[in-house]
């Protein structure tokens, strides 16, 4: 993976330290800053920052504010985090041009997932291959293998597996999956969903137990530990 720069701001450094560690492993180049004054700095003086993580409550300058300052001059993808959790809050930031909203305490890896997320959203994060649980899918050759074994897989559900491993951990909305793999709003019956993950299921055998239903919402590909 291109190694890609992302600055963690949060006025709490065992915090700071847990994002960078799981952003490391991951192969990211991670900076940080205690406040948003450190962070509104830091960003004007180095143009190839790909992604932020904003803690809302920071002294000197809260995270709305830096919001605020760099949608002036950028939309690099900005992730927000806050111990509140309150709804209100989580409006403000999409008003203000926030791309993702996480409530502390939450899980590191989820919050990788969601940085992988946004960075492939917005082209700065391209996979030709992805690897998932002896999973192996090829986007270029349009091939699957699993444990070095080809798959058949139509198109819609080589699109379907797509869109789940380039999202792994997260929970995605009947909805949201629609709107991705087959490109138009859909309010009306989720079958169209449910059948196509029933096939996919069926053809990835024992592997299609990582495409896990999240009832009342939809479906999330995690893979067991």
């Amino acid at each position: 993976m291109e190694e890609l720069k992302v600055l963690v701001v949060d006025d709490e450094s065992r915090m700071r330290k847990l994002v960078k560690d799981f952003l490391n492993k991951k192969g990211f180049i991670v900076l940080e800053a205690a406040d948003g004054e450190e962070a509104i700095d830091i960003f004007f003086s180095d143009n190839s920052i790909n992604l932020l993580i904003l803690d809302v409550m920071m002294p000197k300058m809260d995270g709305w504010e830096v919001v605020k300052e760099v949608r002036k001059v950028s939309k690099v993808p900005i992730i927000m985090l806050t111990a509140r959790g309150q709804e209100q809050d989580e409006l403000l930031g999409f008003e203000l041009g926030v791309d993702e909203y996480i409530s502390k305490p939450f899980s590191p890896k989820i919050l990788v997932a969601r940085v992988e997320a946004i960075l492939r959203r917005s082209n700065q994060l391209n996979e030709d291959v992805i690897e998932a649980g002896g999973i192996t899918l090829d986007i270029t050759a349009h091939k699957v293998l699993i444990e070095e074994t080809e798959v058949e897989l139509s198109y819609k559900e080589f699109e379907l597996l797509t869109y789940f491993m380039k999202n792994q951990n997260v929970a995605l909305s009947r909805e949201k999956i629609l709107n991705h793999v087959w490109n138009y709003d859909y309010f009306g019956d989720a079958r169209t969903i449910d059948t196509h993950v029933k096939k996919l299921r069926s053809k990835l055998g024992d592997k299609g137990e990582y495409i896990r239903t999240v009832w009342g919402m939809g479906y999330k590909f995690e893979v067991n530990q």
